[in-house]
């Protein structure tokens, strides 16, 4: 059921619409109804309506206001937004790459992506169309601007020749053989459905350190932390993705001894595509698509 089609639902998306302050960016009681429906049907399709409504309360209701209507290309938002937002971006960059032309670069990169620029037949592509207001707009723009880093890394990595690699005193590692699907469909389920319930940061954590193997520096570099503070991330997301798991299990008809005893399965046994889940919010391409391991001995969820 959506928003507006519950009880008081009207005067639920009256009170959102007047908290996010979308109204000044041009945006429409219905248009903002859209966007939170939208949003709550890819996080909580089948909860109650007081889930729901809870749920969409506690969205960054003007943050999510002023990224998408920067998105729809609003002028008045885009004022406000690098009002907010520039120095912080160029600041990030700086933090990031370590070096002035490569942030002034990094950070123009992300603008672009931001506006829209290669829109097509007069139909904006803004990154900001990912952002649902989950998290803060500007943990959320840092996440996206570690994730462009990685990228243009990797892509200068490729032009590198073997053997400038192998000079540089590169290990290359064998390739991973192709996983089995496990027995049980459930377990998948259940995995991907906590990985989808992680914020856009979050899942850029997860990714970094257990898809891509990188080290809790790079990482903490990457999203301006301490490694402390990455390592305590880490353990609180395994934590809670293997309860979140269990619970999910436990939802689809497995008792408790049942799905403690399916989380012991061989790891590589459980095909997802982790790379698509682990950046769904972000609508980066950090990550080839293909099918990848749950986790690859590195730690468990």
């Amino acid at each position: 059921m959506s928003l507006r089609a519950q009880s008081g639902g009207a005067g639920a998306v009256a009170d959102l619409y007047a908290r996010s302050g979308a109204a000044a960016y041009g945006m429409s009681a219905e248009q903002f109804a859209l966007i939170l429906e939208e949003i709550q049907k890819k996080y909580v399709p089948t909860g109650a309506p007081h889930q729901q409504a809870e749920f969409c309360a506690a969205l960054r209701l003007e943050e999510l206001a002023l990224a998408r209507a920067c998105a729809a290309g609003n002028d008045r938002a885009w004022e406000d937004f690098i009002s907010r937002y520039r120095s912080k971006l160029h600041g990030m960059a700086m933090q990031i790459a370590r070096e002035a032309s490569q942030a002034a670069e990094l950070a123009d990169s992300i603008f672009a992506d931001l506006f829209g620029l290669s829109a097509r037949s007069g139909v904006r592509n803004s990154k900001l169309l990912f952002y649902t207001g989950r998290g803060s707009l500007e943990g959320w723009l840092r996440t996206v601007m570690s994730q462009e880093f990685v990228n243009r890394y990797r892509k200068q990595k490729r032009t590198v020749s073997l053997e400038e690699q192998t000079e540089e005193g590169a290990q290359f590692v064998a390739s991973v053989p192709e996983p089995v699907r496990s027995g049980d469909p459930r377990l998948e389920e259940a995995t991907d459905e906590a990985l989808g319930q992680l914020s856009a940061e979050d899942r850029f954590t997860l990714a970094s350190y257990y898809l891509d193997g990188r080290t809790l520096a790079e990482i903490a570099r990457a999203l301006g932390l301490h490694e402390s503070s990455v390592s305590r991330r880490l353990d609180r997301l395994s934590s809670g993705l293997r309860k979140s798991i269990l619970a999910g299990l436990r939802e689809r008809g497995m008792s408790h001894a049942q799905a403690a005893e399916a989380l012991e399965t061989d790891v590589r046994d459980i095909v997802l595509d982790l790379r698509s889940r682990l950046t769904q919010d972000s609508g980066s391409t950090t990550f080839p698509s293909r099918q990848t391991p749950a986790r690859d001995g590195r730690g468990k969820p």
